[in-house]
Order: C-alpha cells, then structure tokens, then sequence
C-alpha cells in the first residue's frame, strides 16, 4: 500500500489519492464537530464487543482509556487533525493505533463509517435538539408571563395591516405562544425519531461478528436498533425532519419579528427594546436600530435553503450509502446553530419587551376599531344583520367625514342612522367594553387571557413530563 494512500482503504489501491481530490473530498475540516459523540459511539462498540467475546476485557479497558484521553486532547485544543485521514473517525482511530498499538486497529471489528457516521449524527442531533427544546422552553414561559402582565393593555387588532378591533397584548403574545407550542410538539416528536440507533448495520449488510446491537443501544441511549441495514446507513430523514421544524419555527421567529420592527418604528411606537438588543447608526445620531428582529427575520432565508439542499441532496440516491450524504452536515450544522442562536436572542430579548401602553390605546381609538361592536349591537336590539352592517358604514362614513370615532359621537348622531340606537350603546363602543365582551375561551377578555396563559403554563409542564 502506498504510504500517502488513507490506510482505512488504500490496500487496494496502487497510487496515492491526488492531493487536490484529498483535500476535496476530506470531511474533516467540519464534520471534527462531531467528536465527542464518534467517541462516545466507540466507546459503546468496544463495551458491546467485550461483551459478545469479541474483544477481551483488557482491549476493552485500553480502547476506553485511549478514547477519554483522546476526548481529553480535543477538548483542550492539543489534537493534530489531518486531512489526508479525510474524516473525524480515522483521524481518532489512528491516534487511537498511535496511543495503543494494534489494539487500536480492532476498534472497529463489526462495523463500517458507513454506520459510525449514521450514529455519530444522530447523536450529535439528540444533544442538540434537547439544547435548543431547553430555549424554546424559555422563550414560551418569558412569553407567557409577559402575556399575564398584560392582559388589560390594550392594543388594535390588525387584519390587512390595518385596525381591525381591539385586542390586548397579553391576547397578542398568547397568540405567538400557541406557534411556538406547534414548534415545541414537532421538535419533541422529531426527536423520536432522531433516536434510532444505525450502529450494527455495517457498510450496508450487517456483519459477520455476533454483535448485540440492543447493548450498544442501551448504552448510548437510544430507544431501539435500526430495522433495516440499508435504511440505516443511507436515512437522512430525521435531518430532513429537523430543517422542516427549523423551518416552520424561523417562518413563526421572523413573523414576531416583522411585528416587533414595525411597533418600534416611530409610525407605530407600541413598545420599547432595551438598548442591549440594538444598535445605532453610524451616521445618525438618534437612530436605535431593531438589529436582533431584524437578523432573525434575516436568517430564516437560511435555514430554508438547508431543507431545500437536503431534500435536494436525498432525492435521487439509490440504497445504500452514497458520497453525497458527506453533504449533509454543513447545512445541518449551521441550521442548528441558527436555531438555537435565534430562539436564545428571542428567549432573552421578549421578557424584556416594554409595551408603551398610551401609545398602543391611542392607536387602538383609531380606523373604528369598535365597528363590528356596533353591528353586534344592533343585532341584538333585533337588526338583521346585513342591515346593522349597513347601518355601521353610515356611521364611519359619518366618522370619516367629521373626524371623529365612534366612541366620540353623540347619541343624537348616532340616531340619525337608527333610531334603536340607544344610551347604553356606549358600553360596548369603548375599547375596555370590546375586549371585555369577548369573554369566551380563546376571546380578548383579559380573564380569558390570564387563564389562557395558565392553561399554557400547564400544557408546557406536561409537554416536558412527557419529553
């Protein structure tokens, strides 16, 4: 074999790999990330093959030494990665051989990068995914008790963009919890089927060594043994899974994060950010920039393109392993960073949301917001109600025309468009007596908000009793 071919493959092989084509095809630059779970994988192999007499106890307790040691190196910066070993796993193996002697070199009796790599990933998924359910566990909670605190603030309601009715905030954050709760169950259920274990199934066929693939399962944690040797190494769907949660969540972040841009700017001035969370400009002086929303926002373009680039990646691989799956750690890795980077700044940052209360009631007098109140109204008095809504245009028009609300007319002109108008309508035209009269689950009445945030802080205990 010649002495710059990777000993991993080369015995077949009569002349070196072009160092162009090493260097391109080495993973090894970016997939050194998964590290710690590759040895953590062996580990578990050599715990396995001990036990199925594959390897006696002292090559077992030698592996296992030289592997800690190993991770010991890594951790503190002193390891030499080499491309020409193209990957993470040889790089370890042969520092392993280095450490141990030929011990080192029947570490991996029974199985193939094929399956280490399979495992590796989802190992390195499960951790990450039980990182990133822990932010958006507390992003959830720093929303719902904002949410509690503001129940009775009172704030427009827009469809269109434009005033609708009245809400509150606390009804309006309550409303970004619920996507974040749809997110919480997709991640915790994508998580599922993350922790299969692929290790066992070899290159593609299984082996030949009586391997207790159920022991090495237990030992790493995961819930069962793949079912099949050629699914195993060659299923990426979990990661698929995870860029589609990652996804749907950064579509729901940057939603929130439109929101927050826009009640910021001077036009509609509905809360504060601390300054910590912004920036200013270089130019001009008084400017306090929403840099945090609009990075998330920014970033969600990203993560879409990575559940493009794996659904891309997978879609015309025959069975089993093919060189194109070396693809899918790079977008894996950064949607994960993303992730988790995003609901952090998001997690410290909407506790910290400070509602200007006059601003958004002033904004809420404005566009009739109480017209559908109105219309109700008159239906209840006994006015069909295509006529109530005739009936409430004639008014707005009125509005329009004398620059006034609803609320700041008087009985007399609120008469001149029907005569069943009464003193008592004025309970419903205030913004306090809208929100009020929604007073059913799911309504703005800030009863039902305080207990819809209760309900939500019993539904998210029970989500992580059953994680």
């Amino acid at each position: 074999m010649s002495q710059a071919t990777n000993q991993s493959w080369g015995g077949r092989f009569s002349e070196p790999t072009d160092a162009f084509v090493a260097r391109f095809t080495a993973s090894v630059t970016f997939d050194q990330r998964l590290a710690r779970q590759d040895i953590q994988g062996s580990i578990a192999h050599a715990t396995m093959l001990s036990r199925v007499g594959v390897l006696t106890d002292e090559e077992r307790d030698a592996i296992i030494n030289g592997l800690t040691e190993i991770q010991g190196e890594i951790e503190r910066g002193e390891f030499n990665w080499s491309v020409p070993l193209e990957d993470v796993h040889m790089n370890i193996e042969a520092r392993l051989t280095d450490k141990i002697g030929i011990t080192g070199k029947k570490l991996h009796t029974g199985r193939s990068r094929n399956d280490q790599v399979a495992t590796d990933i989802r190992l390195f998924m499960r951790d990450e995914i039980d990182v990133i359910e822990v932010e958006l566990k507390r992003l959830r909670e720093g929303m719902i008790e904002l949410a509690d605190r503001e129940a009775d603030t009172i704030m427009p309601g827009f469809t269109h963009l434009q005033t609708a009715q009245p809400v509150t905030f606390g009804h309006h954050l309550l409303a970004w919890q619920e996507m974040l709760a749809r997110d919480h169950e997709r991640l915790l259920d994508c998580r599922k089927r993350v922790n299969v274990l692929p290790l066992g199934a070899a290159a593609l066929a299984g082996t030949t060594y009586p391997i207790d693939r159920h022991v090495t399962a237990e030992l790493l944690g995961f819930e069962r043994p793949a079912e099949n040797s050629l699914d195993a190494v060659s299923d990426r769907d979990f990661a698929i899974e995870f860029t589609s949660f990652a996804s749907i969540l950064m579509m729901h972040l940057s939603r929130m994060s439109e929101e927050l841009v826009l009640w910021t700017s001077a036009q509609f001035d509905f809360i504060d950010l601390p300054d910590r969370f912004c920036t200013g400009s270089s130019i001009m002086p008084q400017k306090k920039n929403p840099d945090v929303p609009e990075l998330v926002r920014g970033k969600t373009g990203r993560v879409y393109g990575y559940l493009m680039g794996l659904l891309t990646l997978m879609k015309s691989q025959p069975l089993a392993y093919n060189k194109d799956n070396q693809e899918d750690k790079e977008p894996l890795f950064d949607a994960v960073d993303t992730v988790r980077d995003c609901l952090k700044a998001f997690a410290d940052m909407v506790p910290a949301i400070e509602p200007k209360k006059d601003s958004m009631y002033e904004a809420a007098r404005r566009g009739f917001s109480t017209a559908t109140d109105l219309a109700d109204y008159l239906v209840r008095k006994g006015v069909a109600f295509r006529d109530a809504h005739e009936i409430v245009g004639q008014s707005v028009a009125y509005g329009l025309k004398t620059q006034k609300d609803l609320s700041e007319m008087s009985l007399e002109e609120l008469q001149q468009f029907s005569s069943i108008i009464e003193q008592d309508v004025f309970d419903v035209l205030t913004l306090e007596g809208s929100v009020a009269a929604r007073n059913h689950i799911g309504g703005t009445a800030p009863n039902q908000v305080r207990a819809a945030a209760q309900r939500a802080r019993e539904a998210l205990s029970l989500l992580q009793g059953q994680a």
